[in-house]
């Protein structure tokens, strides 16, 4: 039987836990994709803090009212409009469809695709999401500015559209 060396673990004295350490993020704090990743995770956490209670995740949120938006919509063209694979779709799929909030069904002419459908339940949940997601919305344009929106926005989605994998140059 083989034996554990003994580790010898250094004690480092610890900040208050309540203080944080100011980090120094160097070239990254000068960098576009940190900024969005960062608001990215502050503006959800955001969110799912204005839901009250219900399962407020802003991509549970956004993945039923494309389903709802877009009636026969299936599994690879909810993955392809929301720029994931269907392999990182699956588990939230199958999560919702264990909340009774979707329905899968098996598309007669290919199948191996699935139709998505929003249960009653479903459409309940969605509708709570979508006004805590109006609410959402109106602060950030209190933060943005209501007239800044529509450039934020365009200039989002010249970032998508020049990034995407397998754009022409």
């Amino acid at each position: 039987m083989a034996r554990r060396s003994a580790q010898r673990l250094k004690t480092v004295p610890q900040q208050e836990p309540t203080q944080s350490r100011e980090i120094d993020f160097g070239w990254l704090g000068g960098t576009v994709g940190l900024h969005l990743r960062l608001a990215q995770e502050v503006a959800f956490q955001a969110f799912a803090r204005r839901a009250n209670g219900v399962d407020g995740s802003p991509w549970r949120f956004a993945v039923l009212f494309l389903i709802d938006a877009n009636p026969g919509l299936t599994q690879g063209d909810l993955a392809a409009a929301i720029r994931r694979n269907t392999s990182s779709l699956t588990p939230v799929l199958d999560d919702l469809c264990r909340l009774d909030y979707v329905v899968r069904e098996r598309l007669a002419s290919d199948r191996r695709a699935y139709t998505l459908t929003l249960t009653a339940a479903g459409k309940a949940v969605m509708a709570k999401l979508r006004a805590s997601a109006v609410a959402h919305e109106r602060e950030i344009d209190r933060l943005v500015g209501r007239t800044n929106r529509a450039e934020l926005i365009r200039t989002l989605k010249r970032i998508i559209t020049g990034l995407e994998e397998g754009r022409d140059r």
